[in-house]
């Protein structure tokens, strides 16, 4: 199981989904969380899902980027 923190965001994997929702009771129990589901982006990184694994995509922060320098 892996979980990475940021701030007040949280992101949990592993390959045992039993261990990943008792640990979810578990922080629950002593915080309020929300499950939002299927991570789909994190700290401005887009994150796809396929059968060969997962793949990640800065392409929105890059494109950020270059609007707040007025070069788009």
């Amino acid at each position: 199981m892996t979980l990475l923190v940021y701030a007040d965001d949280l992101v949990l994997t592993g390959n045992d989904n039993i261990l990943c929702a008792e640990f979810k009771a578990y922080l629950n129990s002593w915080f309020r969380i929300n499950n939002l589901g299927p991570l789909k982006y994190f700290l401005g990184i887009k994150v796809a899902r396929s059968g060969k694994g997962l793949f990640i995509c800065q392409q929105k922060y890059a494109l950020e980027i270059v609007e707040e320098c007025g070069i788009l």
